[in-house]
């Protein structure tokens, strides 16, 4: 009997994830948080103007909430493919505990597949890392790509994670800026 294959959804594979899952579980993956600090070229923007879409940075005792997909056996090695092409400008994978329930001390997954868009600029040319609130609010407003507005992945974003009971402060008041700018 084959492994399990799970995929942890951060950002547009909350409300999007384009492929036919076994099972969807809402919760959390610990000690990382969700923030726009990567470059978009190829979706919400383009090669001239990036967009900002989001990753994760390390953070101690924080918890970042999305969604697990467990992929079917039979599409599995082509909706990995479809993840690789969609994924591209995320240059690293990490396979961490998956969580449902803030109480458990076991992880309801073992080894998610997290897509990551590291920090160096070597091996991801499109990280844009931290900028003030402001300046990221103008840039996601001005951006737009193949995918459409920059601005509508930011509401999509927060709009799933809320359905879910999730307000992320980051995706919160980044929304938040970007209204009162618009």
């Amino acid at each position: 009997m084959a492994t399990a294959t799970w995929i942890f959804g951060y950002g547009s594979l909350i409300w999007r994830p384009g492929f036919a899952y076994d099972d969807k579980l809402v919760g959390f993956i610990k000690h990382y948080r969700r923030v726009f600090y990567q470059g978009s070229t190829d979706h919400r923007g383009t090669p001239s103007f990036p967009g900002r879409t989001v990753t994760l940075i390390s953070s101690p005792g924080d918890l970042c909430w999305g969604v697990a997909y467990k992929l079917k056996d039979e599409d599995k090695q082509t909706v990995l493919q479809d993840l690789q092409f969609r994924e591209k400008q995320y240059d690293m994978k990490l396979y961490l505990d998956f969580y449902t329930d803030l109480s458990a001390s076991t992880p309801a997954v073992t080894d998610v597949m997290v897509y990551y868009a590291s920090p160096n600029k070597e091996l991801n040319p499109n990280y844009l890392g931290p900028a003030p609130l402001e300046e990221i609010a103008r840039q996601i407003i001005q951006a737009e790509g193949p995918s459409g507005p920059n601005r509508d992945y930011l509401f999509l974003l927060e709009e799933a994670l809320l359905k879910f009971g999730c307000e992320d402060p980051h995706v919160r008041d980044l929304a938040n800026a970007v209204r009162s700018l618009l």
